[in-house]
């Protein structure tokens, strides 16, 4: 069993810096987010990971790479919530449309449901839950914060509690048998 998954939030992008919501249109990674990256590297250096798990898009894969982990292995659970008609859009826009919009409490649509990307959440939760030691995960801000939601049992929806900034680092573990947050968005 995993004692502990640290999860990696993605560098910046040019639509991560603006404020645009971000799901599969698969920017780089500015040079700000390639150094942030590359300072993860320097934090991670000394850890070993019996898994270590990226999302498709190229923004969270070429945080791994530059992290020291060129080999992660794709997981195509941790890709973004798709936000569908959302996708490009600043909040502010969109609650020009639909006042006070927020995508834990309306969703977005053409894109996932929270229960869509729980679901997905809950099988790298699983699998993070049966492997034999320590495991890392590179991913997107809305996606590792349901991810925690489901760690600590909770709705979906509670992912809103955990502001996720890029090119952090997280730990969820164990205090004894219950799931726990033990260091966010450091």
């Amino acid at each position: 069993m995993a004692d502990t998954v640290t999860l990696v939030r993605h560098g910046a992008t040019e639509w991560s810096v603006s404020g645009q919501h971000t799901s599969t249109t698969d920017l780089p990674l500015l040079p700000e987010g390639e150094q942030g990256a590359l300072d993860v590297a320097a934090r991670l250096e000394r850890t070993s990971f019996a898994e270590v798990l990226t999302s498709p898009l190229k923004r969270a894969r070429r945080t791994a790479e530059l992290a020291g982990f060129p080999d992660a292995e794709i997981c195509d659970d941790l890709v973004e919530w798709r936000y569908g008609d959302y996708e490009g859009r600043r909040t502010a826009e969109i609650r020009e449309d639909v006042p006070g919009w927020t995508l834990w409490t309306h969703g977005a649509p053409g894109g996932e449901s929270a229960d869509e990307v729980a679901a997905r959440c809950d099988r790298v939760v699983e699998r993070i839950r049966a492997a034999s030691g320590p495991v890392l995960v590179f991913a997107h801000g809305h996606v590792l914060r349901v991810l925690t939601a489901r760690w600590l049992g909770l709705p979906p929806s509670e992912g809103r509690l955990f502001r996720l900034d890029t090119s952090t680092i997280s730990v969820l573990g164990h205090e004894r048998e219950t799931p726990v947050l033990l260091r966010w968005n450091s």
